[in-house]
């Protein structure tokens, strides 16, 4: 598995987007869906995931909260963090959300687009409990449930093909298309040309074809 970052950094990851959240809700009184959007819109959260030292580690989650919002150009006042002994559910979610996004290399916003991070934060219970892999999981069967359909389905469709014209203009096989899509063929371990064939006719990336989650 390919993972989004060198795992070194990972729990540093994780506590900063958990303390950012935390402290953007509790502390600067934001919607969690409001801050998270800026998060998101900024640019800060393509950053974070793609494994910038800068905000994994550079910096604290506080700090990465003041970050955003000053990029996002939001109006504020600085006001000091109040450190609880309790983690709230906005905490687990940034640990548990960062997490997932280091495990698949899925992009926040991509994850946001199927996933929303209130229903992320709502698995709180009884998640927090359980083994963070046990949270993954649920993660993949939300998303592929949303989803509905692989990779390679969406971007066709999103370009107005049959799957017969894709393989006329891809040069790739009518049937592998089909069990691309049907998943009874692994697109991951599909052969480089046929890669290459289908993101070059559906003017995406390699990478855009592949799928992220068990």
């Amino acid at each position: 598995m390919i993972c989004a970052y060198d795992r070194v950094y990972l729990e540093s990851a994780r506590r900063n987007l958990a303390r950012m959240l935390d402290f953007a809700v509790y502390d600067m009184c934001y919607e969690l869906q409001q801050f998270y959007h800026w998060f998101l819109m900024s640019g800060i959260a393509e950053q974070f995931g793609s494994g910038d030292y800068r905000f994994l580690a550079g910096m604290s989650g506080v700090e990465l909260a003041y970050e955003v919002l000053d990029v996002s150009q939001i109006a504020y006042e600085r006001r000091k963090p109040c450190y609880s002994a309790d983690r709230s559910e906005e905490y687990w979610t940034g640990w548990a959300l960062a997490y997932y996004q280091w495990e698949t290399s899925l992009t926040f916003r991509e994850i946001e687009k199927y996933i929303p991070v209130t229903e992320v934060c709502g698995l709180y219970s009884p998640y927090h409990e359980m083994d963070i892999r046990q949270f993954s999981d649920k993660m993949n069967e939300l998303y592929m449930k949303a989803k509905k359909g692989t990779s390679l389905k969406i971007l066709r469709k999103y370009a107005g093909m049959s799957q017969r014209e894709l393989s006329e203009l891809s040069g790739v096989p009518l049937r592998t298309i089909q069990q691309y899509e049907q998943q009874q063929k692994n697109i991951n371990k599909a052969q480089v040309e046929y890669l290459v064939r289908l993101s070059k006719t559906l003017c995406c990336e390699i990478t855009d074809l592949l799928e992220k989650t068990k």
